[in-house]
């Protein structure tokens, strides 16, 4: 199997602009129609449905944030009789208010269509094994691939996160073929896994989808050869659908946007202004045919690139890459910009595991920036020479990359942490912000 719907995965460029059109104009209209918010959004800018005749006049709508989204809390931005809901799901770690989503079962249907299609794309088929490790409720990782899965008609194991030793004891017992989770879990999981003497070559898996936080292209390769598996990006948010808006194929150069439910735009962060294909800004989405959430030019913060070139699998949706950053929760640590994705490439660069956190902090009005890292069982060391050492040529590592040098403190294996859902990299604690740990 290549394809879970092959007509709307691999549709010519002309057809799926004149797909978005349609639905777009139906998608104006029907918030006009019943989101009083949306409405006087659009009158503020002198805009009418009329005024939207294609995709091409996306750029004249106003943005939504996720500000909106808290103010309107809990349902001021719903589309349709909250009879005709069948779930909502909710984002997690915000402050203040949470931002909640709605579905009708048409908009369920939808983003377990997506996530199917993510399955199909890393080799998955209904003969697989699909062992569900990301967090359910009302976390969407879990529920989204859960579905996808079920659509695909694969034996789905609904594990959640967490209990690691039932994980590896069900992934072996049963045969799971496809493990999805976040990064992190999944270089947790291989780490157990070493400690019970279990070899990458014998576990069953042959894939995993992983997304819900920023990894590297090391961390990926540290994954695939701790488990054995070639490991795939998925991209999605809580309000827009959840995973599944993006994905990634086996070419593996970019995630392919689902374009007949999803359009996108790239704009500049400061301006708002809409970027050109291959521009390096922050990721738009709007969601073209979602019923009771429909989410017109949505604000992620994420930093990406789009691209049309043409991908070698078939399918011809848009690719973005993987989030570069987010232009909301940017380290500014004394005037350097920083990224934990920079940390953690230096990091696996230099032979270190993706366990660590930052902490950041200000002392005499001068920010600190300190580095944990805990050193691998190969290289761990009892004398203070050893460590400082290390803690040195790390250091120097980091300041090559960064611009910037941090104070790295390196610390016995399993002290860190781990994680069973998104890993907490980040600790500012300058309370810059209302949000003081980024969560990666």
């Amino acid at each position: 199997m290549r394809y879970f719907h092959e007509t709307a995965e691999t549709m010519p460029a002309e057809q799926i602009r004149a797909l978005q059109s349609e639905k777009l104009c139906r998608q104006v209209r029907h918030v006009w129609d019943h989101v009083p918010f949306y409405r006087k959004k659009m009158e503020e800018k002198g805009l009418r449905p009329e005024d939207i005749r294609s995709i091409d006049d996306l750029h004249l709508l106003p943005f939504l944030t996720k500000a909106d989204l808290r103010d309107c809390y809990p349902c001021g931005l719903l589309a349709v009789p909250k009879g005709e809901c069948v779930r909502i799901q909710s984002t997690s770690g915000t402050t203040g208010r949470r931002v909640v989503a709605f579905y009708t079962q048409h908009d369920v249907d939808l983003w377990e269509e997506c996530c199917a299609r993510a399955l199909v794309a890393a080799g998955a088929d209904n003969e697989d094994v699909v062992q569900v490790a990301y967090g359910y409720g009302l976390f969407t990782g879990g529920a989204g691939l859960n579905g996808g899965s079920h659509k695909l008609g694969c034996l789905t194991l609904p594990m959640s996160s967490g209990n690691t030793d039932r994980q590896i004891q069900f992934m072996m017992d049963l045969g799971a073929t496809v493990l999805c989770c976040t990064p992190s879990y999944a270089a947790y999981i291989a780490e157990a896994m070493r400690e019970k003497g279990i070899r990458a070559e014998d576990n069953p898996l042959k894939a995993g989808i992983f997304g819900a936080e920023p990894w590297t292209e090391e961390m990926r390769r540290a994954i695939e050869q701790g488990l054995g598996i070639k490991a795939y990006d998925i991209y999605g948010l809580t309000e827009i659908s959840g995973p599944g808006v993006a994905f990634e194929c086996q070419e593996q150069q970019g995630m392919h946007i689902n374009e007949d439910h999803f359009a996108v735009e790239v704009i500049d962060p400061d301006t708002g202004e809409v970027l050109p294909e291959g521009s390096r800004g922050e990721l738009v989405f709007t969601c073209l045919d979602k019923e009771a959430f429909p989410l017109l030019r949505y604000r992620t913060r994420d930093i990406c690139v789009l691209s049309r070139k043409k991908c070698s699998c078939g399918r011809t949706f848009i690719r973005m890459t993987k989030p570069m950053g987010r232009s909301d929760d940017m380290l500014i640590i004394r005037g350097v910009n920083v990224f934990p994705s920079q940390i953690e490439t230096v990091l696996l660069q230099q032979g270190y595991t993706p366990n660590y956190q930052i902490i950041v902090d200000r002392v005499n009005n001068t920010d600190t920036f300190d580095v944990l890292v805990e050193l691998p069982e190969e290289r761990f060391t009892d004398t203070v020479s050893g460590v400082t050492e290390q803690e040195k040529k790390l250091a120097a590592a980091m300041q090559s990359m960064l611009g910037i040098h941090p104070v790295i403190r390196l610390v016995g294996p399993h002290t860190i942490a781990r994680s069973e859902g998104k890993a907490v990299r980040v600790v500012d604690k300058r309370k810059l912000t209302s949000d003081s740990q980024w969560k990666g």
